[in-house]
C-alpha cells in the first residue's frame, strides 16, 4: 500500500510538491593519484515534498554527527544514502530551498524510511 500516494493530496494542500532532480550514485572511480571520484547517473526529474526535520529526526542525525543545513525530503521511489559495503555515496538532489530561490545541490546523508514506492531522506546542503 502506497501511503505516501494516498496522503499526497492532503499534504500538498499545505506544503506543495516541488519539481527537483535526482542524480543516483553509481559508486566511485579511482583516479591516477589514488583519490576517489564519485560517479552519478544522469539527472532525473522527481516530485519532492520538502519539510523541516522533526524532533526525532534531529536527535537521530545528531547521534550520527551530521551537521549543516538539513531538510527532510519525501520522494517517490527507492533511493539510497551512503552504503559503504556497496561503495556507493549518497544520491544528490537538486532543488531550491525556497520558492523562487536558486536551485541548490543537496546530498542524501541518511534514509529515515524506505518503502518500495517512496523514501524519506535527510539531505544536507552542499553548495551553501
Amino acid at each position: 500500500m502506497n501511503l505516501q500516494g494516498i496522503t499526497a493530496g492532503a499534504v500538498s494542500a499545505v506544503n506543495p510538491f516541488i519539481t527537483g532532480q535526482i542524480k543516483a550514485s553509481q559508486g566511485y572511480a579511482t583516479a591516477a593519484d589514488g583519490s576517489q571520484q564519485p560517479g552519478y547517473a544522469n539527472p532525473v526529474d522527481v516530485q519532492l515534498q520538502v519539510q523541516a526535520l522533526q524532533y526525532n529526526d534531529i536527535v537521530q542525525l545528531d547521534g550520527l554527527n551530521i551537521q549543516g543545513d538539513r531538510r527532510a525530503v519525501y520522494l517517490q521511489g527507492d533511493w539510497d544514502g551512503v552504503i559503504r559495503a556497496d561503495q556507493k555515496g549518497g544520491d544528490l538532489l537538486m532543488f531550491p530551498d525556497r520558492k523562487g530561490g536558486p536551485v541548490r545541490t543537496w546530498l542524501v546523508v541518511f534514509v529515515f524510511e524506505n518503502w518500495p514506492d517512496w523514501t524519506k531522506v535527510a539531505v544536507t546542503l552542499q553548495d551553501g
